[in-house]
């Protein structure tokens, strides 16, 4: 039983190494955030993203699971779960594999090469299909909208937009106003 809780540790303390910023959630090391970085000359380049790993007791005998926090834009990412359609996480996992293939290979494999014909994301699969480059468009507003690097790791409510805050939250009398109105 030690044998892969000693894995476990070795490969995440590979993934730290590896100059990706990894935070842990609650003492454990089984599940952890990852900051994952768009692959350079990909729709997604400057693009910054919340990975979720969970890693099984069973780990490195069975996959991690992998999910995307902040909205992702692809025929292969479940656009509100952020669960990732992969065959080599999904299926055909290995214990040859460890975390810094997950986020060096896979994930960019992903990204640079997407699957509209087997996709979590339906609308995003025929938009890739039908119109190529509304479907491009699309991917990098998403980025704008949601990787931005100076968001990782800003609570959910850090970005509410005024049309999303209750009313509660933003109802003020005028004589309550106080500062520059925005530009």
């Amino acid at each position: 039983m030690s044998s892969p809780s000693k894995r476990r540790e070795m490969d995440l303390m590979k993934l730290m190494m590896s100059d990706y910023k990894v935070e842990m959630v609650n003492d454990g090391m089984q599940e952890f955030f990852v900051d994952f970085h768009g692959p350079n000359e990909s729709l997604y380049q400057g693009g910054v993203w919340r990975v979720r790993v969970e890693l099984p007791d069973a780990y490195p005998y069975k996959s991690p699971s992998i999910g995307f926090i902040n909205k992702m834009y692809h025929p292969n990412v479940d656009e509100m779960s952020g669960s990732v359609c992969l065959d080599v996480i999904n299926q055909t996992w290995s214990p040859m594999f460890d975390l810094v293939n997950v986020f060096e290979v896979f994930l960019p494999q992903l990204l640079l090469y997407p699957n509209p014909s087997d996709p979590l994301n339906g609308e995003a699969a025929a938009l890739m299909m039908r119109d190529r480059p509304a479907y491009e468009e699309k991917v990098k507003e998403y980025c704008q909208k949601y990787a931005k690097p100076e968001d990782i790791g800003a609570s959910p409510e850090d970005k509410l937009s005024d049309e999303e805050l209750s009313e509660d939250e933003y109802d003020s009398s005028d004589e309550q106003v106080v500062g520059k109105p925005d530009p």
